[in-house]
C-alpha cells in the first residue's frame, strides 16, 4: 500500500497554521531549482533556514555553479529574502566513502540511497544542534528521486536525532513543473544531471 507523503505534510501544515509562533525548519537543498518552489511552498508555514550540504557533487566547479545558483534565487524570490543560508562543508570524500563499493549501482539503487542517508544524516545533526522543531529536504521534488527512499530515511534519522522530519513528496501538486517555471522567471541555472561523477 503506497503512503501518501503530500497528504501528512498537508495535515501538519494545517496544525501549524493555527500556531502563533512559528516553527523552525533546517532545509536541506540539494540545488536553486529544487528549492525554488519547495521554499515558496514552505515560507508561509515556517522559519525557514537552507542548508546547502552537497558533498556528492562533481565537479567542484559544478558545486560553485550550483552553490552561486542558490545565492542568485535566495536573493530575487520573496520567499528566499528571509531564508539564512548555511554553507555545509563540501568534502567529496566524505562521500565517496559513503558510497565505496556502490560505484557501478544503476541511479535510484544503492548509491543513491547511501548519498541521500548522508546528507539527511548531516540535516538532522545540524538540526538537533541548533534546536530545530524539523529537519527537511528539497529533493522528494526531483521526478528521478523516491518519496518512498527520502521519507523512509528521514524517520529513522527523526528517532536517532530527536527533531521531527518534516514528510514530503514535493512533486505532488505539480511541484516539479512549478519548479521549472520558478527557474525561467528568474533565470535560474538547471543542471542535467543529479550531481555525482558515477551519474554525469
Amino acid at each position: 500500500m503506497s503512503k501518501s507523503y503530500q497528504k501528512e505534510l498537508d495535515d501538519i501544515l494545517y496544525a501549524l497554521a493555527g500556531d502563533e509562533k512559528r516553527k523552525k525548519l533546517l532545509l536541506h537543498i540539494c540545488c536553486a531549482p529544487c528549492a525554488s518552489y519547495v521554499l515558496e511552498y514552505l515560507s508561509e508555514y515556517f522559519d525557514i533556514t537552507a542548508f546547502f550540504y552537497n558533498p556528492n557533487i562533481y565537479p567542484v566547479e559544478e558545486y560553485d555553479k550550483r552553490l552561486q545558483a542558490l545565492k542568485k534565487l535566495l536573493s530575487l524570490t520573496a520567499s528566499g529574502k528571509e531564508v539564512k543560508l548555511i554553507e555545509g562543508s563540501f568534502q567529496q570524500g566524505v562521500f565517496e566513502a559513503a558510497v565505496e563499493g556502490m560505484q557501478d549501482e544503476p541511479e535510484g539503487g544503492r548509491r543513491c540511497m547511501a548519498c541521500i542517508e548522508q546528507r539527511l544524516e548531516e540535516t538532522a545533526r545540524m538540526a538537533g544542534m541548533g534546536n530545530y522543531d524539523y529537519f527537511c529536504t528539497t529533493l522528494s521534488i526531483s521526478p528521478l528521486k523516491s518519496a518512498y527512499m527520502i521519507n523512509t530515511a528521514g524517520r529513522q534519522l527523526e528517532r536517532l536525532y530527536g527533531v521531527k522530519f518534516l514528510p514530503s513528496d514535493f512533486k505532488k501538486k505539480d511541484g516539479y513543473k512549478k519548479s521549472v517555471k520558478l527557474c525561467m522567471d528568474y533565470g535560474i541555472y538547471r543542471q542535467n544531471y543529479c550531481g555525482c561523477r558515477y551519474s554525469l
